[in-house]
């Protein structure tokens, strides 16, 4: 890759218009704003960015829009992980044919492979691709934990770069760092535990948040790199109600809907995803107040 694994990256929202069509625009404003606010890397189509409902050609589009708007400044990692191995070659080969740096690949959902069996998957998609390739471990989503042994294998096949922890297990994280090798790149997929992650020797996260306070996030883990641990454990507690409040429900929807309430274009949602219950939508706008973001 041409781009290093490290620091703040954010997991893109995928905005619709209330007719259900994707708003290209409102998308294009969005990734121009993480850019001037000095994001370390873009990643659409991932779970934030309600990946199952997209249409091919929307899948096309978004990426263009990415790789245009990035010129190559900043690494655009899509979301390509399906639950079938030839599905994902085919979205991840589509993914390299478009200028994108890397894929993001989820643990096979709902079917549930043994170790083996994700072994397998991981290795099919690399070597058919020879594209660099982010793992996704999110065992809440998929059912399945990616255990370390299995990770450690896989670091060895070429083209597979780094990990996107999202177990919640903060031992687990911890021996990912220590057996594989130091240029694995092991990247948050948890707000709140970024800053456990990085104290252990991690190299950044993959962040919801961020699409509404880049910024901050970005400076949070620029100084865990850096090794300030006193400022960026600051910044962290100060984000702490953000990291927290956007996971009331169902991710995307409070970051969308929080997005809407600060101008931005977080947009309407396709079913399954829905709008917010009130009472929590009503949190979310407190929390917003609070943080300064809205008046």
């Amino acid at each position: 890759m041409k781009h290093t694994l490290r620091g703040a990256m954010t997991a893109l929202v995928t905005p619709f218009k209330e007719d259900g069509s994707v708003d290209y625009e409102g998308f294009r404003e969005n990734v121009r704003f993480q850019i001037k606010e000095g994001i370390q890397g873009l990643i659409p189509l991932g779970t934030t960015g309600e990946s199952p409902t997209i249409h091919p050609d929307e899948r096309e589009q978004i990426i263009k829009i990415c790789v245009e708007e990035s010129d190559g400044n900043v690494p655009i990692i899509v979301g390509t992980g399906t639950n079938s191995t030839e599905k994902t070659i085919k979205i991840t080969a589509q993914a390299k044919e478009l200028g994108a740096d890397a894929a993001l690949i989820v643990t096979p959902y709902y079917n549930k492979p043994t170790q083996e069996g994700i072994y397998r998957h991981f290795k099919a998609v690399a070597d058919a691709t020879e594209f660099p390739i982010i793992v996704y471990n999110i065992k809440g989503r998929t059912g399945v934990n990616i255990e370390t042994p299995t990770l450690k294998r896989m670091s060895q096949i070429k083209y597979i770069v780094g990990v996107k922890e999202a177990s919640g297990d903060i031992n687990q994280m911890g021996d990912v760092i220590e057996e594989l090798p130091a240029s694995f790149a092991v990247l948050s997929g948890d707000d709140s535990m970024t800053l456990p992650l990085m104290a252990l020797g991690g190299h950044g996260v993959i962040s919801v948040v961020s699409n509404l306070v880049p910024a901050k996030v970005v400076q949070m883990v620029n100084y865990a790199l850096l090794g300030e641990f006193d400022k960026a454990r600051n910044l962290h507690f100060e984000l702490l109600p953000l990291f927290k409040g956007m996971f009331v429900e169902t991710n995307p929807i409070p970051i969308k809907e929080a997005m809407n309430m600060a101008g931005m274009a977080g947009g309407s949602f396709r079913l399954p995803m829905c709008e917010m219950k009130p009472e929590n939508r009503e949190k979310v706008r407190n929390l917003l107040k609070e943080s300064g973001i809205i008046k």
